[in-house]
């Protein structure tokens, strides 16, 4: 009645043909580490965004090429296309992407063509803007500089530089 193919037919490839670690089924994958204490969060393939959950505390730097959604606790700096940071987490560091939207708590610059400080969020620090938009009901506390091109604007020691591509 059925008939199981074997693994050559399977369409599967091994990992050690191309050079990768082969790992046993249900063993997640250790995410590549960057220099400095940076994580790399991996692009999605379908477009959705990679998320630090609630119960996660991360310390060190992060650094994305598609979105990230943050609603744990973050000590370090982001570095993304498109940040989400929601309303219970809390980043202690410097965020880096085209789109940025905060819901939460940010203390750390900004830099960024599109920022959005949404009513829930608490934000202390310098923002560097093409377009900045802040809700009634946001905290933000700092200096606001627009700019026809942020993502250039000079770092503070010790922030993210931007991903060579």
């Amino acid at each position: 009645m059925f008939t199981k193919k074997s693994d050559k037919d399977s369409g599967m490839i091994d990992p050690g043909r191309l050079g990768m670690p082969s790992l046993k089924p249900g063993t997640p994958a250790a995410p590549p580490n960057l220099p400095n204490g940076r994580v790399a969060a991996s692009p999605s393939r379908s477009g959705s965004p990679s998320v630090i959950g609630s119960d996660l505390t991360i310390v060190g730097n992060l650094e994305s090429k598609g979105e990230v959604q943050i609603d744990g606790d973050l000590q370090g700096d982001v570095h993304a296309a498109r940040i989400v940071i929601g309303e219970r987490a809390r980043i202690t560091g410097s965020l880096l992407a085209e789109d940025i939207v905060i819901r939460g708590t940010v203390q750390g610059s900004i830099r960024g063509n599109s920022v959005t400080f949404q009513s829930t969020s608490h934000i202390e620090g310098d923002v560097y803007h093409k377009s900045l938009a802040i809700e009634q009901g946001a905290y933000f506390e700092g200096k606001s500089r627009r700019s026809d091109d942020p993502m250039s604007v000079p770092r503070t020691n010790g922030s993210v530089p931007p991903p060579q591509q």
